[in-house]
C-alpha cells in the first residue's frame, strides 16, 4: 500500500496517511488481515468438508467444532500472561508458520485420500490453539509498534480489516468448497497464513519487551482477584451471565445451522458462505449505531432491545423450506440483523465494562468475561450436535435459537436494564487495583 494512500476504518473515517507511512504498521496490518481471512475461511471450509466430503453427522460436526473451540476455554487466561513476556512478532510468526503447515499437511492428506475425521480433528485442534496465541499477540503488538497518540487510529484500522475478513472470509470459504476441489480449498487457507507469516516476519522494529521480574508473578492470585471483582459487581456479573448464555446457545445453534443449510435447504457451499457473511455488513451498521443510540435512548434499553432483535432473528430460519430466492433473501436478512444487533450489543457492553472497571483491573475483567462466555462454546457445540441427532435439524434449530433469547432476558432482569444515557463511574477500590497493571 503506498504511503500516501489513506485507508478507511470500520467507523467510516479515513486513517491519516502518516500512520500508513510506518512500514512496521503496514506489515502488521497486512499480516493480520491475511491471517483473519485464512481463519474465517477455514472456519467454513473445514466443517463443510466434513459434512460434504466425509459425510459427517450431527454428532461428529459438534465434536469437530468443540475441539476447535476448546483452546479458548483451556488456554486463554494463561496465553495473555505468557505473551506479555515475549516478542509479539516472534509469537505471530511462529503461529502463522504452524497454521500454514497444519493446513498444508491437511491438503496433502486430502489429495492422498487420508484426511479422515481423526486427522481433521487434529488439524482443527492445532488451528484453534495457534489462533489463541496469534490473536492475543496481535492485539498486544500495536502498543509496542506505534506511538501512543496513534493507538486509536491503529486499532480502528485493524478492526476494520477484521470486519472485512468476517464479511469476505465465510463467503470465500464457501465458494472455494463449492467451486474448487477440497484439497485446493484447504490449501488456500494455508496460503493466507503464509502471506501473514511473510508480512509479519518483515517487521524490523525492535520491540520493548517488558522486563521479567526475578520472582514469577502470582498468576493465580491475579486471576482470582479479577474473578472476585466481576462476581461482586452487579453489572459485570450480569454481563458475564448473559455472555455465557449467549455463547453457549449460539455455538449450539451454529452447529445445527451448518447442517441445516446444506442438508435441509439443499444450499450450495457458496450460498452458505454468503448467508454467514451477511453478518459482516450488519456488524458495520451496528458499530455506527452504537455511537449514537445509547446516548439517546440509554445504554440499558439499547442492550436489551438489540440483543432481543438480533438473537430473535434466527427464529425465522426453521420456518424456511427449499432453496428458492426468497429463502436466500431471508437468510441474508437474518444474518444482517443478527450482525447489526450483535455488534451493537458488543460495543455497548464494552463501554459499560470499561466504565465500571478501575484502570488496574481492565485486563483481568476483560479476560474473565471472555473466558466465561467463549469458554462454554465447546459444550454448546456438543449440545447442538446431540440435539440434531436426537430431535432432527428443524426442531433442534428452533430450540437452540430460542435459547439465545436467554441473553436479553438475563439483561432485562439485571441492573443493566436501568442504565441510562450516562454510564456509572467505577467503584472506589483500593489503590492496588487502580495502579496495578491489568491482565
Amino acid at each position: 500500500m503506498p504511503s500516501t494512500t489513506s485507508a478507511t476504518s470500520d467507523s467510516g473515517r479515513p486513517v491519516p496517511s502518516s500512520l500508513w507511512r510506518d512500514a512496521g504498521f503496514r506489515r502488521l496490518w497486512l499480516g493480520q488481515t491475511a491471517s483473519q481471512l485464512g481463519e474465517h475461511a477455514s472456519l467454513v471450509v473445514l466443517p463443510l468438508f466434513a459434512v460434504l466430503t466425509l459425510h459427517a453427522g450431527a454428532g461428529e460436526l459438534g465434536v469437530l467444532r468443540a475441539v476447535g473451540q476448546a483452546p479458548v476455554l483451556l488456554l486463554s487466561l494463561f496465553v495473555g500472561a505468557w505473551v506479555d513476556g515475549w516478542r509479539t512478532r516472534t509469537t505471530m510468526v511462529l503461529t502463522d508458520a504452524g497454521r500454514a503447515l497444519a493446513l498444508g499437511a491437511a491438503a496433502v492428506a486430502c489429495v492422498l485420500g487420508r484426511l479422515g475425521m481423526p486427522a481433521l480433528l487434529a488439524v482443527v485442534l492445532a488451528l484453534g490453539t495457534l489462533s489463541v496465541f496469534f490473536d492475543v499477540a496481535y492485539q498486544s503488538s500495536l502498543v509496542r509498534l506505534v506511538k501512543r497518540d496513534q493507538l486509536v487510529r491503529g486499532n480502528s484500522a485493524l478492526e476494520g480489516s477484521r470486519s472485512a475478513a468476517q464479511i469476505g472470509g465465510p463467503a470465500l470459504g464457501g465458494a472455494l468448497v463449492s467451486l474448487l476441489s477440497a484439497p485446493v480449498a484447504v490449501a488456500c487457507g494455508a496460503l493466507f497464513f503464509t502471506l501473514s507469516f511473510l508480512s509479519v516476519r518483515r517487521i524490523r522494529r525492535t520491540e520493548s519487551v517488558p522486563e521479567r521480574p526475578a520472582r514469577p508473578p502470582r498468576v493465580w492470585l491475579r486471576i482470582r482477584e479479577g474473578l472476585r471483582f466481576v462476581v461482586g459487581d452487579p453489572s459485570l456479573r450480569a454481563v458475564c451471565l448473559a455472555s455465557a448464555a449467549f455463547q453457549f446457545c449460539f455455538a449450539a445453534t451454529m452447529t445445527v445451522y451448518l447442517l441445516f443449510l446444506p442438508g435441509e435447504l439443499h444450499l450450495s457451499g457458496t450460498v452458505v458462505g454468503l448467508a454467514l457473511a451477511a453478518a459482516g455488513p450488519g456488524a458495520l451498521l451496528g458499530s455506527l449505531l452504537a455511537a449514537r443510540l445509547p446516548n439517546r435512548f440509554g445504554h440499558g434499553a439499547v442492550l436489551v432491545t438489540a440483543a432481543a432483535l438480533g438473537d430473535g432473528a434466527f427464529l425465522c430460519v426453521p420456518a424456511l423450506h427449499g432453496s428458492s430466492a426468497v429463502t436466500v433473501a431471508v437468510l441474508l436478512a437474518v444474518g444482517f440483523v443478527f450482525g447489526a444487533g450483535g455488534q451493537l450489543v458488543n460495543v455497548t457492553v464494552m463501554a459499560v465494562r470499561q466504565a465500571v472497571t478501575p484502570d488496574g483491573m481492565q485486563g483481568r475483567v476483560a479476560a474473565t468475561i471472555t473466558f466465561a462466555g467463549m469458554g462454554l462454546t465447546p459444550l454448546g457445540s456438543l449440545l447442538g450436535g446431540f440435539l440434531a441427532e436426537q430431535w432432527g435439524l428443524r426442531t433442534s434449530l428452533l430450540v437452540t435459537a430460542a435459547g439465545m433469547l436467554l441473553s436479553p432476558v438475563l439483561m432485562a432482569l439485571s441492573p443493566l436494564v436501568r442504565l441510562g444515557r450516562a454510564l456509572p463511574p467505577p467503584p472506589d477500590v483500593g489503590p492496588g487495583c487502580r495502579g496495578a497493571s491489568g491482565g
